[in-house]
């Protein structure tokens, strides 16, 4: 096992997230070489490491999957195929080792003879250092081959090569894993990794990646024809292949919102939930060769029919671009949302167009993030938590849900939920008493008050990025509140 790992890989290794590698690097605990983290800087950082001590972190990986709503099956055992292929390449090394080892049992042998050869040769004098030369190197190949407590970590990062594959994206230094049947396309999207991609599903060649090295194999098929040139150049579809053994691959993935393309998309209703009287849940699902791609805190535009045209913010995860999910308002008389808590049915067709908003997150950060959503604002900030959830970077997430009235915060148990899953996450539920989009006088200096109370309880949120969504007052009151603490635009982020 190489002496330097990756964050991603430690974590996964000694059952953390990244954002607590991350905090014990800022902290000195752990020491970094161009990213990667020493194997022994960090058994010794987690001396109470067990091998059999997966059981909270694998706990944790599934109320975080329960959390998001995920297919918690989607994480299962690789085909047999790719898990014979990691056992046997596992093996081919073993077997380079052994014979390895045997090569330096004849050297051995070889340099005691030689040894003697000299001794025999030699001064009283030299005989003496020859004959201590020859106990030291006895006892150091005593001490070497001696039987010892095996690494817990190169125990874990063998299993680990069998059951996922991890992947390295060139120029941007991205790494991610390949679980159980995903395309590389797939784990990069649930990872939060922005590849470039169109369909998703092996027609437009837009995935196309370069393999630089490792082995991957094609499980989809695809209608897309690489040329023998693309084929000459290692270039393959990540949409439709998986990784067999670890991979570097060379790719493009978005910078922001000027990477992700204009697309018009006809999709399918999928369930419409009622989760407060005013308040619907609008699953959407798109075609499988024709997913949205966005980024999280993005919005669309929904088309009804001829006439009926709505912006909606997105309320889900990238990570999910087929599955896409909408906070509906009902608001009388608007005839948009009338039409949709009284005449869209399942199976209906409703037109996307879309995305667009520059309210994304800033993922280079490792700094606390502070979410706080007015009302209805909740939908942009769950697609952002999501996002940050699935980048594991963060030190830590703070979600402050502000409502006017109880209705107004209509689904508490998302909150409690990551709450639960997740250690570096917090929860707050606010409810304010006054109408949030109608603010002036003693409710403005009410919502300022509460806001200091914030900073009360949380100093630290200087230091931290903000981003603030909902009622368009409510939105510029924090937003001035937080910059006058000295935050500078760059890290106090509004929704559009």
């Amino acid at each position: 096992m190489s002496q330097l790992l990756s964050l991603s890989r430690a974590a996964r290794l000694v059952g953390v997230n990244r954002s607590e590698l991350q905090k014990r690097v800022k902290q000195g605990e752990l020491t970094t070489f161009d990213g990667m983290v020493d194997v022994d800087n960090l058994l010794a950082s987690y001396p109470g490491l067990q091998l059999e001590d997966n059981t909270e972190y694998s706990r944790l990986l599934f109320i975080k999957e329960r959390a998001f709503g995920k297919r918690i099956f989607e994480r299962a055992m690789p085909d047999v195929e790719t898990l014979a292929t990691r056992v046997n390449e596992l093996s081919r090394e073993l077997t380079l080792s052994q014979t390895q080892v045997k090569h330096f049992k004849i050297l051995l042998d070889r340099l005691r003879s030689k040894l003697n050869d000299v001794e025999n040769q030699g001064t009283a004098e030299a005989r003496i250092s020859m004959n201590s030369l020859k106990n030291w190197l006895a006892d150091e190949v005593k001490a070497a081959t001696e039987p010892d407590y095996p690494n817990p970590l190169a125990i874990r990062d063998n299993l680990l090569r069998v059951m996922a594959a991890h992947v390295t994206v060139l120029p941007g230094n991205q790494d991610f894993f390949i679980d159980g049947p995903d395309s590389i396309l797939e784990g990069a999207l649930r990872a939060g990794v922005p590849l470039n991609y169109g369909c998703s599903g092996g027609n437009c060649g837009l995935c196309k990646a370069r393999l630089i090295s490792g082995e991957i194999k094609k499980n989809r098929f695809h209608d897309y024809v690489l040329s023998e040139a693309d084929k000459r150049d290692n270039l393959f579809l990540m949409c439709s292949n998986t990784a067999v053994t670890d991979l570097v691959i060379e790719a493009t993935a978005a910078g922001g919102v000027q990477d992700i393309p204009f697309q018009q998309i006809s999709a399918t209703v999928k369930s419409i939930t009622p989760l407060t009287a005013d308040m619907a849940l609008l699953h959407l699902q798109t075609p499988r060769s024709s997913r949205l791609r966005f980024l999280a805190g993005q919005s669309v535009n929904l088309l009804l029919g001829q006439s009926l045209k709505a912006e909606l913010a997105i309320a889900s995860c990238p990570c999910d671009d087929r599955n896409i999910l909408f906070h509906v308002h009902h608001i009388p008389g608007n005839l948009f949302s009338d039409y949709v808590f009284n005449r869209l049915k399942n199976h209906d067709m409703v037109d996307i167009e879309g995305p667009q908003g520059e309210f994304i997150l800033h993922e280079k950060t490792s700094r606390p993030l502070y979410f706080i959503a007015f009302d209805h604002g909740f939908a942009p900030i769950k697609s952002l938590i999501e996002h940050a959830m699935s980048l594991e970077a963060a030190e830590a997430i703070h979600l402050y849900w502000i409502g006017s009235n109880d209705s107004s915060i209509y689904l508490p148990n998302v909150g409690r939920a990551w709450a639960d899953a997740l250690d570096n996450f917090y929860y707050t539920r606010m409810v304010t008493g006054f109408d949030l989009a109608n603010l002036g006088g003693k409710r403005e200096e009410a919502l300022k008050v509460l806001l200091q109370g914030i900073l009360s309880e949380h100093p630290d949120v200087i230091a931290s990025d903000i981003y603030i969504a909902g009622p368009e007052g409510a939105k510029k009151i924090a937003e001035k509140f937080f910059l006058d603490l000295g935050l500078p635009k760059t890290r106090v982020f509004i929704s559009n």
